[in-house]
């Protein structure tokens, strides 16, 4: 049994992490009401989290190497729980979205490690059935936020689903203390030539910060409101200068040549619209299903179980015949199961509907998440050179993160512009959200079809063993040992 206290300590952590993804969503009226807070503030108080660990999972990837997963994994839980604190005592929106900020750099630090540790701390079978826990761990998380969320939000208030991580961070601790080797996967800055792109972490999460106010302040104010508009260039300016300080750095946080590579471009770019059409919509329907239908947060998480509840058998059952097909069927596959499902809560939802509307999209959309979530990292990995998976891993997982933040924005504005057309026409409010979620469930659709579009065309096209875009250098770059 001892043996697998670290296996706990690093589940506990993925946990937290996880289940704050998604546990937020059906608490959204409740923050609404006590906190007096906006549409676009609500956007911000799901959007900055995914952001936060967007920018920093490559960051904190390198960082791990310079100073060693477990202390990075310790800090990142201390960050975390400290930062869910404040976001149970924030007394205004700015606060809480400040909180949030926070919780998803302690996030990112966690995220980056956890997997790295499980892999230097197990070996032979056990490392099998340690990474086989910790992944089912992070589908349970998942699956298991919105009745979570609903439970804590309608028994104790939306506070309580903050607050709950901190016995949970506290154990993390102390079992990490406790049970994770010293040195697991720990480097040196001497023994690795680690560097940290600063600059273009910087770039990158000014780039992305930027498009995702200007997207939001556009959906509320108009796309020719001047902060919306400055927003963009610097979104522009910033994404240009990425792209510079990328191509000249001797430690790069993406290497750009990778993208030369059409399997490795069209599963970035995948990842993106995978998250982005799945998730993004349920805080929109999370908010119809509480201000519109007048479910208690309870009943309102157990509207969206479909999508959880299909997506964690999908992935059990598949997952013994996946070595029989490439990962482009099920990557994919899954995306248009996305985009089917989409479509029809597209067909089925209407001013009249209830919540049983939802039933069948959810499930289907379930389905396809179940059946690409478990290879996506995995795929990336074979579409590059060996000493840059480490690179790959993190950069799938940080457009994945990307595409929730971007996804949330932009079907915020698409969202808030029917509710504003359709109300100003003089159709009810049920009507208007009817319309709202209409609208995303039908640019969702149309992102997952181009995004499994996209994942079938290309990712057959560079095996492995093609060309290596740069050969090794003689000293290993962080993302060479970040390698899991």
């Amino acid at each position: 049994m001892r043996k697998w206290l670290p296996l706990v300590a690093i589940c506990l952590g993925a946990f937290i992490l996880l289940v704050d993804v998604t546990i937020v969503n059906v608490a959204l009226p409740r923050m609404a009401d006590d906190l007096d807070a906006s549409f676009a503030s609500l956007q911000w108080v799901i959007d900055i989290y995914a952001l936060a660990l967007a920018a920093l999972l490559m960051v904190t990837g390198s960082l791990a190497d310079l100073f060693g997963h477990r202390r990075l994994y310790v800090l990142g839980l201390g960050v975390f729980a400290l930062a869910s604190l404040a976001c149970a005592l924030a007394p205004n929106a700015a606060a809480l979205i400040t909180a949030r900020a926070v919780q998803g750099v302690g996030g990112a630090a966690m995220f980056a490690t956890s997997a790295a540790l499980v892999s230097a701390t197990y070996h032979g079978r056990d490392r099998g059935t340690a990474f086989g826990v910790w992944g089912a761990v992070n589908g349970a998380a998942a699956a298991a936020g919105p009745i979570v969320g609903g439970l804590l939000t309608q028994g104790f208030g939306w506070q309580a689903i903050f607050l709950v991580n901190l016995p949970i961070a506290l154990a993390a601790i102390l079992l990490s203390l406790r049970a994770l080797p010293v040195g697991s996967a720990a480097r040196t800055a001497a023994g690795t030539g680690a560097r940290l792109d600063l600059p273009g972490a910087v770039t990158f999460t000014l780039a992305a910060a930027a498009v995702t106010y200007a997207l939001i302040r556009g959906g509320e104010h108009g796309w020719s409101d001047g902060l919306a508009v400055g927003a963009f260039v610097v979104a522009a300016l910033a994404a240009v200068g990425f792209v510079a300080v990328e191509a000249r750095s001797a430690h790069p946080m993406l290497d750009l040549a990778l993208l030369r590579r059409p399997s490795f471009a069209g599963l970035l770019t995948g990842a993106l619209l995978y998250q982005l059409a799945a998730f993004s919509g349920l805080v929109f329907v999370s908010l119809w299903l509480q201000n519109i239908l007048h479910l208690s947060p309870v009943r309102g998480g157990l509207a969206l179980m479909p999508l959880a509840g299909t997506a964690f058998v999908a992935a059990a059952v598949a997952g013994r015949h996946m070595h029989r097909f490439p990962p482009r069927v099920p990557i994919g596959g899954g995306l248009l199961l996305i985009a089917a499902g989409s479509l029809l809560l597209w067909a089925t939802v209407h001013p009249g509907s209830g919540q049983t509307s939802l039933f069948a999209g959810l499930a289907v959309t379930g389905v396809g998440v179940g059946l690409a979530t478990p290879v996506m990292v995995s795929a990336a990995v074979e579409a590059v050179p060996p000493r840059q998976a480490g690179m790959a891993g993190a950069a799938i997982n940080t457009f994945r993160q990307l595409g929730m933040t971007l996804g949330i924005a932009l079907f915020g504005a698409v969202f808030t512009a029917r509710l504003r057309d359709v109300t100003s026409a003089g159709g009810t409010i049920h009507a208007a959200y009817a319309a709202g979620i209409d609208r995303i469930s039908l640019f969702a659709a149309l992102a997952a079809a181009l995004g499994g579009t996209l994942v079938l065309t290309t990712l057959h096209r560079t095996p492995r063993n093609s060309p290596d875009p740069h050969p090794p250098s003689p000293t290993p770059t962080p993302e060479q040992s970040a390698t899991h």
